[in-house]
């Protein structure tokens, strides 16, 4: 997968994780204010249909879209983007960069690398 989202298709596809499966006026609801149109949404649906992301079944005299792409695959790929992109492809440039622009220090970078690790072992 090397397509990229846009801003709006994003905010779409953050509501789409969440609900898992709905209707564009599912997905509106969920959307902050203000509220953009139900042509506006549909048309992004649509072209996340056309980008392979979302998928849709039959539901009434409607249809429910559902991602195709999972939330964690799209975000790894997008994190290596970034690296790749702005740090040269070296995570520890990155995660450097965060950290000084975060203000972190090394018992926090500590404390988070534990939470990793509990993570994994699990």
């Amino acid at each position: 997968m090397k397509k990229q989202l846009t801003k709006a298709e994003e905010e779409i596809m953050q509501v789409l994780w969440d609900l898992q499966a709905g209707s564009v006026k599912d997905v509106i609801d969920k959307l902050p204010e203000p509220k953009p149109a139900y042509n506006t949404v549909s048309t992004i649906i649509r072209i996340l249909e056309t980008k392979e992301f979302v998928a849709h079944k039959p539901q009434g005299r409607g249809y429910d879209y559902y991602p195709l792409v999972d939330k964690e695959t799209y975000s790894n790929q997008s994190l290596h983007k970034i690296m790749n992109g702005y740090f040269d492809g070296s995570f520890k440039s990155m995660v450097s960069f965060f950290m000084k622009e975060n203000d972190m220090d090394i018992a926090e970078l500590e404390s988070i690398m534990k939470e990793i690790s509990k993570d994994s072992s699990q």
